[in-house]
Order: structure tokens, then sequence, then C-alpha cells
């Protein structure tokens, strides 16, 4: 487990960024203790200032995971973000998407989120911006890149896709296996 170099930690807070804006600095230094990034096996992983202490005495070949896992590095160096940072991300989410009941499922099962299926959108969401997705009962359900502007959505026709599905919360069911 060693601290992000400078072009990973750039990768990932421009990630962040899309999705959380300048709230990644509530991220770090929290009421509850100081937070940080570190990377084990190309997985980026949030963890406490304290918890990193205590990890410190285990050998790195023994360690398995630590902390939340964000994401991880794909093999070109891109950081993808996972559906385990939406309890994270989720409250301090600048745009937000909340879909009807019946388009839940549709999107839990990893389809995007159409038209027909929208309930609402944040207000001035740009097209192509980081989006965390709702139900309507106000439970995150996982997030997406926005397809249309808020402006957009709302002259479109109804099987037009508005939000690219990135991850939801049925991949802990699909991919249980390789989820650490």
């Amino acid at each position: 487990m060693r601290p992000l170099t400078e072009a990973e930690t750039r990768s990932v807070f421009e990630k962040l960024g899309r999705y959380i804006g300048e709230n990644i600095q509530l991220l770090v230094d929290r009421p509850d203790g100081t937070y940080c990034f570190r990377l084990h096996r190309d997985r980026v992983y949030y963890l406490s200032e304290k918890l990193l202490k205590v990890a410190a005495s285990i050998p790195r070949d023994n360690l398995v995971s630590l902390g939340t896992c964000f994401g991880k590095f794909t093999k070109s160096q891109k950081f993808r973000l996972s559906v385990t940072a939406l309890d994270f991300l989720a409250p301090y989410a600048k745009y937000k998407v909340w879909v009807k009941p019946g388009s839940e499922q549709s999107f839990l099962y990893g389809n995007h989120v159409l038209k027909s299926g929208l309930g609402r959108i944040t207000e001035n969401t740009a097209q192509y911006q980081g989006v965390v997705v709702y139900s309507m009962a106000d439970v995150p359900l996982g997030f997406g890149v926005a397809a249309k502007s808020t402006q957009e959505c709302r002259k479109v026709d109804p099987m037009a896709i508005v939000v690219f599905h990135q991850a939801d919360v049925g991949e802990y069911v699909r991919n249980e296996d390789t989820l650490t």
C-alpha cells in the first residue's frame, strides 16, 4: 500500500471532481479525522490515517484490501470509479438524477436511463457531466454521465438516452466474486 503519485492523484481527483466538484476537500478533511487515498494492486482505497497506521504492521503480500475501494486503474492508466464509492459520493453530489420506480430495475440491471424513466434532474446539468442516480425515495442507486443537458432533456423524445450508465448497486450481485 503506497501513496498515489502526482499523476495518479490528478487522475483520481479529476474523476471525483466530475461527480462532487470542489467537495473533494470534504472527503479528505472530515470532522472525525483525516482521510487519505492509497494505492494497492492497481486499486485506490479511501481510509483514515488511524487505520493506515495500524495497517503499516501488515506485510504488503498479506494485505488483501484496506478501507473502501474507490476504484481502480486500468491497464492504460485510466481511473475507473467503482460502485463501492457511491456511499461517499452521494452526499456531496452536485448533479443528481431521480428515476421513476418503473425504471429503477432497468438501471440496476446495468442499462442506461431513458427519458421515459426520468423523474427529475438537477437544474443546469451540463452534457457529459457526472451525475448520481437516485430513486424517487432519495436512495442512491448508482452513478453515470448525463447524455443530455437539462434543457435538452425537456425536448427529447421518450426513448432517448439521458444518462449513460457507469455503475450501480446491482453490481454487488452481478459481480460479487470480483468486487473487493
